[in-house]
């Protein structure tokens, strides 16, 4: 059975949200077993067991959040030439953009050699004032399934060996 690593950090609860309709999503396929961690939890031999990934994570100053950048820091070197031709998928809660915290993940995923299986999926929350940008999220339910689509998508697709 294929295995689905979920790896997410979430500071106000949105990537937080959109890790779990993700799970849900993902879930649908009893083919494919599912694990989600969170950032500060995961390691390099999680890693090494799944046969995909889905990295969940918020935009911090136009960056990927520092505990999910620390993540991919733990595990870089360790899983260079190891874990080749996997595919993933990219979930962003942004408060504004978030193209650059994709472009980062992406030049990581790019030096592991994973296989992108569909464009990094950036849900806005507009979250501009500090009051706003620190509060708890609250993501739309148009977006929550966006982000259900996106686990079943990853799911179907090791599932059918399509990736």
């Amino acid at each position: 059975m294929k295995e689905l690593l979920i790896v997410w950090h979430s500071m106000t609860g949105g990537s937080k949200a959109l890790a779990e309709a993700a799970l849900q999503g993902a879930m649908v396929d009893s083919t494919v077993t599912v694990r989600s961690l969170s950032a500060d939890q995961a390691s390099v031999s999680d890693m090494f067991a799944a046969d995909g990934y889905l990295f969940v994570f918020p935009e911090n100053l136009a960056a990927i959040s520092g505990v999910m950048k620390a993540f991919f820091d733990r595990c870089y070197y360790p899983c260079l030439g190891r874990i080749e031709g996997r595919p993933y998928a990219v979930i962003i809660c942004a408060g504004s953009d978030g193209t650059n915290a994709a472009r980062q993940a992406e030049r990581i995923a790019t030096g592991w050699r994973l296989r992108k299986i569909a464009d990094a999926l950036i849900i806005c929350t507009h979250a501009q004032t500090e009051a706003a940008i620190l509060a708890p999220k609250t993501i739309a339910e148009e977006d929550m399934e966006q982000a259900r689509q996106t686990g079943a998508q990853i799911a179907a697709g090791m599932a059918l060996g399509i990736f």
